[in-house]
Formats: structure tokens, C-alpha cells, sequence
């Protein structure tokens, strides 16, 4: 069972993807994230890096559904998404498969490295607002280089979806994150 500080780390992710906020993740809300995503970086529709995005998100979309939708609705709640974390812990291919996957349309250049600038279009397109990550990019950069490499990005997804401890950089992956009282230390 998923614990308060995983249920609110994962429930702020869930309410930035659930773009209509009707408490569901449909494919229209990975389709206007995705949307929010391309405008903000310049991707032109029909654009390679504009069809990357989609392709990636729309795949991260039908792996989601595929493993929280239990009454096949076609639509995924919150504990839904929450009974799939559970699991993840004893799945880490599964995890690096999706961080694989995220790297990939985080690197727009495709130099093989997310930088600060590309992790702050990601985070603003995710929040759909100006967000300032100045002070959470060096979290990340876990070999202050400068940038993420598909390895440092890989460990910090994991952190984010597969563990469950406040301190770890993953946590800030999505973006600034207070965690709930009972795990701020």
C-alpha cells in the first residue's frame, strides 16, 4: 500500500497530467500535455522533434493504461496509478524502460544529456506555468556537471516512482515538492 508520502508525491504528478482536473487520466489529457510540451520548446506540429514528443507520450499514455486500468474503463484514477507504484519496486526494468523513454523527449538536442534549460521547459510544460528550478536542477545533477546523463536521470525516476524516501533527490524529479508533515525532517 502506498504510503502518505508516495500517495502525495504521485497525487501532485497525477493532477498536473489530468489537464481537464476531472480526476481522471484519459488520452486527451496526455494529448494536451504533450501539447503544453511541444509550444513551449517551439516544437512545430508535424516537426520531428514535435512528432518525438508525441510518440513518446502517447506510448508512456498506452503503458499506463495497459497497467492501472482494472475495469478498463479507459480512464485511470489516482489509486489506480497508486496500486501500479506498489509494484514498481520489484519492476525496476519496467521503471528504466519508462526513464529511457522520458530521457529521450527531455533531450531535445539529443546530446545525450538533459540540461538545465531543457529539465525547465519539461517542468513548466508538466506544471502548465512558470516555474522556477534554479535551486532544484543541482538537486538532480547528482555528478554537478552541469547536466543529467541518461544514468543520473534513470536513478532519479526510480527514486520518484519506486521509492519511498523524502530525502532522496529523485524526489524532485517532477519539480519542487513539499512533502507531507509526518516526513519533513
Amino acid at each position: 500500500m502506498a504510503s502518505e508520502f508516495q500517495r502525495s508525491k504521485v497525487g501532485r504528478v497525477f493532477g498536473a497530467m489530468d489537464a481537464d482536473g476531472d480526476g481522471f487520466l484519459r488520452e486527451q489529457d496526455f494529448a494536451a500535455l504533450t501539447a503544453r510540451w511541444a509550444a513551449i520548446r517551439g516544437a512545430a506540429p508535424g516537426s520531428v522533434d514535435h512528432t518525438r514528443l508525441i510518440s513518446i507520450m502517447m506510448g508512456w499514455w498506452a503503458t499506463l493504461l495497459a497497467a492501472s486500468d482494472l475495469d478498463r474503463d479507459d480512464k485511470v484514477t489516482l489509486e489506480e496509478v497508486l496500486l501500479v507504484v506498489d509494484r514498481l519496486g520489484v519492476m525496476p526494468d519496467a521503471v528504466a524502460v519508462t526513464a529511457q523513454a522520458m530521457f529521450e523527449a527531455i533531450d531535445e538536442d539529443g546530446d545525450g544529456r538533459i540540461s538545465s534549460a531543457e529539465y525547465h521547459r519539461l517542468i513548466e510544460a508538466w506544471n502548465g506555468c512558470a516555474t522556477d528550478t534554479d535551486e532544484i536542477f543541482p538537486l538532480l545533477d547528482l555528478d554537478g556537471d552541469g547536466y543529467l546523463c541518461e544514468k543520473e536521470f534513470t536513478r532519479l525516476w526510480t527514486q520518484f516512482w519506486a521509492g519511498d524516501d523524502p530525502q532522496a533527490p529523485g524526489t524532485w524529479v517532477f519539480g519542487r515538492f513539499e512533502p507531507p508533515m509526518s516526513h519533513r525532517r
